[in-house]
C-alpha cells in the first residue's frame, strides 16, 4: 500500500524535473567559474558568487540524495545507478571548479570581510560560515604546499585502504557450532550474533576464532595501525596544530578538557560498570570472561507488535516532548516519509535522509518485533531533527554537525526505554528491558570511551618520541581492558588483539562522539522525564541546525559536557538501572 512506501515525488516530479536540475547546476557552474581572480573585488561580486555556490550545493544535494535513495528502494535498479554515477560525477565537477573560492576568501583579512558585511546587508546570512572559513587561515599552506598535500592524500589514505581489504575482503575466521549443532561461516556481520548466544560454547568458540584470525595478523595490522598513527601526527605538525588530537576538535570548536574529562570521568565510574556484571554473573550462575559481556541474560519478549500498534507505543512513550512535537510526528509517519517493510533488492538496514525543505525519508525493514520499534523511534528522532531545522534555519545552517548527530535519534530511545520498563507486563520483561538499556550505554559510553582512550595514548606516544610497536599496542589495550572489567570479570588475555579489529581506528579520534551523543540525550530524556518546562527548549535546540558550533547549541539548552557534574550524571543514572536490575 502507498503509506508504506516513499513518495520521491516530493523531490523530482518526473525526469524533466530532475534533468532541469542538472542544467542549472552546469549553467551556475559556468558563470561562478567567471568570479575566479574577482571574488572580493566588491561586497556586491562576493554575495553574487556565495549565493550560487549556495543554490549549486542545494540542487547537488537534493539530486544526490534522491538518485541514492532511488538507488536504495532497489539495488538492483539500472536507471537510479545510472543517476547515482551521474550525479557523483558531476559533484565532483562542482567540487573542482567552485575550489578556488577558499583560498581566494583566506587571501584577504577578515576585518575586510566584516566591512562587506557591514556594508552590504545581505551578506549577513554568510557572517557565521565565513567566520568558520577564516578559523582555518593559520592551518592554511600556501598554494604550492597544499597541492602538495592533497596530491598526498592517497599516500595518507594507504593503511586505511589496506587495513579495509585485510579486514573485511581477504578475512576468513573459519566455522562455528551454532546451538543447533550446525556448522555456520564465521563472519563480521554475525559475531555478534553468536557472542549474544545462551550457550557458552558458541560464545566461546566465535570469540577464540575471531581473535585468532587478527592475532596471525597481528605484525600486519600493527605495522598500518602505527602508519596511521605517524600519519596523522605529521599532517598535524605541517598544519601547524599542536597535537593530532586537536587536528581532529578543531572543526566543531571542542576544547581538548572535554576530550580529558570524558575519559577521566568513565575511568571513575567504572565501578557501576563491575557492579552491573556482577549481577549479570549471579544470573549467568558462572565466572565472566570476555565473551560473556553481550549475552542478555533474561528472556526475549515474545511479542508481535504490528507497525501501527509500534506507531501507537512510540506516540505514548514520546509524551514528554509535548502535543506539539507529536503532532509533527505523526504527520511525518502519515505522509509517506517512511519506507517500512522489506523488499526483494532493497538496502538492508535502517537509515533516515532527505534534502533541505523536503520531508525527511526514513528507511526501515520492520519485523513486527521491539528491536524494530527501537529502530523505528531512533531513526525518526533523525527525521524529526532534520525536519525542525530545515523549517528554521536557511539552508547553509539547516545541517547539524556530526557531534549532534545521534543525539535526537537517542533521545527517543532513552524515552521509549523508560516506557517499556514502566510498562512491563511482567518482571522477566522488565529485565530484559533493563538490560537491554545497560548493554546499550556500555557499548556506546563506557567501550567507546575506552576506544578514545586508547587512540589518545598511542597518539601521544609517538609525539612524545616513543616508539610504538605491536607488544605496545596490544599492551596498552590490555591494560585498558583490565581497568574497566577486572577483577569482576576474567580479561581473557585473547582480548588485547581486538583492538585490530575496530576500524574506527583509522577514523581518528571520531568515537568520543558516540559518548557525548549518547551521554547529552540520557540528560535530555532526564530532564524532559522530571520537568515541566524543558521541552519547549530541545525543540529550539532541534531548530537550530549547524547555527553555531555543537557545544554553544548544548549550552542554549543547559548542557556543558566540559562540566565534570554533566558527564557524571549520566553514569549516575546508569547506576540507578542497575540498582534497579538487582532489585
Amino acid at each position: 500500500m502507498d503509506k508504506y512506501n516513499w513518495d520521491l515525488t516530493r523531490m523530482f516530479k518526473d525526469y524533466n524535473d530532475y534533468k532541469n536540475s542538472i542544467n542549472e547546476v552546469n549553467k551556475l557552474l559556468d558563470e561562478i567559474v567567471k568570479y575566479k581572480g574577482k571574488l572580493l573585488e566588491s561586497s556586491n561580486t562576493l554575495y553574487e558568487a556565495l549565493s550560487k555556490d549556495e543554490r549549486i550545493d542545494y540542487l547537488i544535494e537534493r539530486l544526490y540524495v534522491y538518485s541514492h535513495l532511488g538507488y536504495y528502494l532497489n539495488m538492483a535498479d539500472v536507471t537510479y545507478q545510472k543517476y547515482k554515477d551521474e550525479i557523483l560525477l558531476l559533484a565532483d565537477k562542482a567540487s573542482s571548479i567552485t575550489s578556488f573560492m577558499t583560498p581566494e576568501l583566506l587571501s584577504s583579512d577578515y576585518n575586510k570581510i566584516l566591512e562587506y558585511i557591514k556594508e552590504n546587508k545581505k551578506l549577513e546570512k554568510y557572517e557565521k560560515m565565513l567566520e568558520n572559513t577564516f578559523r582555518y587561515k593559520s592551518h592554511v599552506l600556501s598554494e604550492k604546499e597544499e597541492k602538495l598535500l592533497s596530491d598526498l592524500g592517497e599516500v595518507f589514505r594507504t593503511p586505511k585502504n589496506a587495513y579495509d581489504m585485510l579486514n573485511n575482503v581477504d578475512v576468513k575466521f573459519g566455522k562455528v557450532t551454532n546451538e543447533d549443532g550446525k556448522k555456520i561461516e564465521l563472519t563480521s556481520s554475525n559475531f555478534s550474533n553468536f557472542l549474544t548466544s545462551k550457550n557458552r560454547k558458541v560464545r566461546k568458540e566465535a570469540f577464540n576464532k575471531k581473535y585468532a584470525y587478527y592475532k596471525n595478523h597481528i605484525n600486519t595490522i600493527s605495522s598500518l595501525y602505527m602508519s596511521e598513527v605517524k600519519a596523522n601526527c605529521i599532517y598535524a605538525k605541517i598544519k601547524k596544530y599542536d597535537s593530532a588530537l586537536d587536528t581532529k576538535l578543531f572543526p566543531d570548536k571542542v576544547d581538548k578538557k572535554l576530550y580529558e574529562n570524558l575519559i577521566k570521568i568513565t575511568n571513575k565510574n567504572t565501578s557501576y560498570l563491575k557492579e552491573y556484571y556482577k549481577i549479570k554473573e549471579s544470573m549467568l550462575g558462572h565466572k565472566l570472561h570476555m565473551y560473556d559481556l553481550y549475552v542478555n541474560t533474561s528472556i526475549v519478549p515474545e511479542k508481535n507488535i504490528p507497525y501501527e500498534k509500534s506507531v501507537e507505543i512510540i506516540n505514548e512513550a514520546l509524551k514528554p516532548l509535548g502535543d506539539n512535537y507529536l503532532k509533527d510526528f505523526n504527520y511525518l509517519i502519515n505522509n509517506r516519509c517512511v519506507d517500512v517493510y522489506p523488499k526483494d533488492k532493497k538496502r538492508s538496514g535502517a537509515y533516515q535522509w532527505g534534502s533541505y525543505k523536503v520531508l525527511p525519508y526514513v528507511s526501515l525493514n520492520y519485523e513486527n518485533n521491539v528491536d524494530s520499534m527501537s529502530t523505528l523511534a531512533h531513526e525518526m528522532g533523525h527525521a524529526m531533527h532534520s525536519y525542525y531545522s530545515d523549517q528554521n534555519q536557511d539552508f547553509i545552517y539547516a545541517q547539524y554537525p556530526i557531534f549532534l548527530a545521534e543525539i535526537a535519534s537517542t533521545v527517543n530511545e532513552v524515552l521509549l526505554s523508560e516506557y517499556l520498563i514502566n510498562h512491563a507486563e511482567n518482571e522477566d520483561e522488565r529485565e530484559y528491558y533493563l538490560i537491554e538499556f545497560l548493554d546499550k550505554f556500555k557499548a556506546t559510553v563506557y567501550r567507546q570511551v575506552m576506544f578514545a582512550e586508547f587512540e589518545k595514548t598511542i597518539h601521544e606516544k609517538y609525539e612524545n618520541g616513543e616508539t610504538l610497536n605491536m607488544e605496545i599496542l596490544c599492551d596498552t589495550y590490555l591494560k585498558l581492558n583490565k581497568k574497566h572489567f577486572s577483577p569482576v570479570i576474567k580479561v581473557d588475555d585473547t582480548i588485547k588483539y581486538e583492538w585490530a579489529r575496530i576500524p574506527h581506528f583509522y577514523d581518528t579520534f571520531y568515537v568520543y562522539k558516540y559518548a557525548t551523543g549518547f551521554i547529552s540525550a540520557l540528560i535530555i530524556a532526564d530532564r524532559l522525564l522530571h520537568t515541566t518546562d524543558f521541552k519547549d527548549k530541545y525543540l529550539e535546540f532541534l531548530s537550530s541546525g549547524g547555527s553555531k558550533y555543537p557545544l554553544e547549541l548544548l549550552e542554549s539548552i543547559g548542557i556543558d559536557l566540559t562540566n565534570e557534574d554533566t558527564l557524571s550524571r549520566a553514569f549516575e543514572i546508569f547506576n540507578e538501572k542497575v540498582k534497579m536490575l538487582k532489585k
